[in-house]
């Protein structure tokens, strides 16, 4: 196991893995510490709420914790993790459409968005491209709601954590040329759909 801190923080998430998997529970505090930050930001631009985001991490972390004596340590840990977390967040807006059905039903007004990504923060990470443009990002957020489903996974998961293609397709179970084709087509439909809006304000 790994004893020191400078062990920990040096350790490969691979590594930290296999510790908290034979009981290190420090190598377990490590891993969540440096998952805790990105993960948030994925599950924020996905939910838009701050404590549906802050459930769903605790969430993933917490079957991760229980899932890892019985995981394959030899598969790279990234992609596992995110899609855990993918799937906590779908459980999260799962459970909002239900409550969201059953306030309609009783007759309540429901203010509901088309797309959890429509409610981002101005704060958010932006494509490299637009980032001069501060005044562009509530236009690129709402351009980021329109996408189809397939495309707008990619491009949330390619802009708010540091995962690769490969990653992303490991999160998804997509292969890695699926990714980069979603990820092109989005990008060519956010341009379009930015310079659209740009032009009407």
């Amino acid at each position: 196991m790994m004893a020191s801190a400078g062990a920990l923080a040096a350790g490969s998430d691979e590594q930290l893995a296999v510790a908290s998997a034979a009981g290190d529970s420090l190598a377990f505090q490590a891993l969540a510490e440096r998952y805790t930050k990105p993960a948030f930001n994925y599950a924020y631009h996905v939910l838009g709420g701050y404590d549906e985001a802050s459930d769903a991490v605790q969430e993933a972390l917490i079957q991760v914790f229980q899932a890892l004596p019985r995981a394959k340590l030899d598969l790279p840990f990234r992609p596992w993790f995110y899609q855990i977390l993918r799937n906590k967040c779908l459980d999260s807006l799962r459970r909002r459409k239900v409550v969201v059905r059953l306030a309609v039903s009783n007759g309540d007004d429901a203010d509901v968005a088309a797309s959890p990504l429509e409610m981002l923060p101005d704060s958010d990470p932006l494509p490299e491209e637009l980032h001069e443009r501060r005044d562009l990002q509530r236009v690129l957020h709402s351009c980021i709601g329109e996408l189809p489903p397939k495309y707008r996974e990619v491009v949330t998961l390619r802009y708010t954590t540091d995962l690769t293609f490969e990653e992303i397709g490991g999160a998804l179970g997509l292969p890695v040329n699926t990714v980069k084709t979603h990820f092109q087509r989005a990008k060519v439909i956010l341009k379009k759909a930015v310079l659209d809006l740009g032009g009407e304000r």
